[in-house]
């Protein structure tokens, strides 16, 4: 199934949507810090030493998630799909793009090769993705026109019908191992024998927790995808690093 025709979205988030998206973190941040900085005139010296630490520290979080923020939403090849010939050399064929809320995907995919048969399908249920950002980013880019509803147990694509599946920063919205199980094991049975998982995460690692502290743990380690994609009969292909914080990965279906 193809989708409907649909203005052009939004531009997709760089760093300003991105802290829109997420203030309540932002603001906790910058609360952190003036409130270290104004009570330390205030304390005996080691606590004001603490304090100052401690708005040191908040401030360095934020400043350094902000330009990590900018430096792959604004900056780098993300959006470009530039890094996807590599996974992809002859393009995705007919491809299922997943969203759990949020996508940004679709309409870059569509631009980039045109006259692909491409499905969306929006797998977001507010019982299972619990968190504000993702509801504050529906609000400002809610689903395209065509967009299927569906579950992580439930794609509703035919079997073996997708040469591509595409989940871009979706599967960790699935909180609970179970649902991320469920997910990959649909993936599989939506694609033909052969046919490709591209997935593109945030990886719980050094390089993400150096820039986004208490945040990367909203991330999954690489193990997990590796563990999902061996359980749903998927095979590793390849992986490439994008702006050297975003991992994209691609899972072969095996040929039958």
């Amino acid at each position: 199934m193809s989708t409907g025709s649909a203005p052009p979205p939004p531009r997709p988030s760089g760093v300003r949507v991105v802290i829109g998206y997420n203030w309540p973190l932002y603001t906790g941040g910058l609360a952190a810090m003036a409130g270290g900085l104004a009570l330390a005139p205030r304390l005996p010296r080691v606590p004001a030493t603490l304090a100052r630490t401690g708005a040191l520290a908040a401030a360095a979080l934020l400043v350094g998630s902000t330009a990590a923020s900018w430096w792959v939403y604004d900056h780098s090849e993300l959006y470009s799909l530039d890094w996807l010939t590599g996974l992809l050399p002859e393009g995705p064929g007919d491809h299922l793009v997943l969203s759990t809320g949020l996508d940004e995907t679709s309409h870059p995919l569509a631009l980039r090769y045109p006259g692909t048969r491409q499905t969306l399908v929006d797998l977001y249920d507010p019982a299972l993705t619990t968190e504000g950002s993702i509801r504050r980013a529906r609000r400002r880019v809610p689903p395209r026109s065509g967009t299927l509803a569906g579950a992580p147990s439930r794609i509703p694509v035919a079997t073996a019908s997708q040469d591509t599946a595409f989940a871009v920063f979706a599967a960790h919205e699935l909180r609970l191992a179970p649902d991320r199980e469920a997910l990959f094991a649909e993936i599989a049975r939506t694609l033909r024998p052969g046919g490709t998982l591209v997935l593109v995460e945030h990886l719980r690692d050094r390089a993400n927790t150096a820039v986004f502290g208490p945040g990367a743990w909203h991330f999954m380690p690489r193990r997990e995808w590796l563990r999902l994609a061996r359980g749903a009969g998927l095979h590793s292909v390849c992986e490439t690093r994008i702006a050297n914080l975003v991992t994209a990965f691609s899972f072969r279906r095996g040929a039958e």
